[in-house]
């Protein structure tokens, strides 16, 4: 299982919410290169970012700092937040970013996911935030009416590879991840399932892992030093993605 340790940027600082609420906004560093090259070292070169300007607003207000991390750690890195457009896209995937995740728009703009997927294939991934069942959007400022297994199916007859599932209840309450989601969803698609929060413990890693998942990210347990990344990563097992042994070969 892949373990992706997440930086969330704010006006180029690395940041966490809680349940997704901008009001509740803990500032963790002004370096956030700084904290890749620890995950890094830790034994974990995968890196989640997250744009929460960008996730409001749409855009790369952030890109500065993305590219930084990304400069820093030399680590595969993937962004989401804000990207609802091609020139987003090819703005992230020129610049050297790894994987390009999109949320809203891949509820509200299926052409544009369609055209993505088509083009970049395995560098694009979807993000849904699940809240009660339904799929969330605009940073979890709103709620889009659709089922999360609507969704997952219809990302499934796209032929999106990557889905990063979070469930917002869990996110950032350090009270563990959603076991039971994760794994019906797992049996359920054909898709490369990454759990996103609440993830709060190392029998949390060991858990996910356990089921097969194709990977977990890493939030706030890290800040809060719940988690010791490189047991997390040893529990976690081969960190070498499907995407990089594809470049390999």
């Amino acid at each position: 299982m892949i373990l992706f340790p997440a930086i969330d940027l704010y006006e180029g600082r690395a940041v966490r919410l809680y349940k997704g609420r901008y009001e509740d906004m803990t500032v963790y560093s002004d370096r956030p290169a700084e904290i890749a090259e620890d995950f890094v070292r830790a034994g974990c070169p995968h890196i989640h970012l997250v744009d929460l300007e960008g996730a409001k607003t749409g855009g790369t207000p952030n890109l500065a700092a993305v590219l930084t991390v990304k400069e820093a750690s030399g680590a595969f890195c993937e962004i989401g937040g804000g990207v609802r457009s091609m020139a987003v896209i090819e703005r992230y995937l020129g610049a050297g970013i790894d994987r390009v995740i999109l949320g809203t728009a891949a509820v509200h703009n299926e052409a544009l996911l369609r055209e993505a997927v088509e083009r970049y294939g395995e560098r694009i991934a979807v993000g849904a935030d699940i809240r009660d069942g339904m799929v969330a959007v605009s940073g979890w400022l709103e709620t889009s009416g659709i089922t999360a297994e609507a969704f997952f199916a219809r990302m499934e007859e796209i032929g999106v590879k990557t889905v990063i599932c979070t469930d917002i209840s869990k996110d950032g309450a350090m009270a563990g991840t959603n076991l039971a989601l994760y794994e019906a969803l797992a049996e359920r698609y054909r898709l490369n399932i990454t759990a996103s929060g609440g993830v709060s413990d190392l029998g949390d890693v060991e858990r996910l892992a356990a089921m097969g998942l194709y990977g977990a990210i890493i939030g706030k347990a890290y800040y809060t030093g719940a988690i010791d990344l490189a047991e997390a990563a040893r529990l976690a097992g081969d960190q070498t993605s499907d995407l990089e042994k594809g470049a390999a070969t």
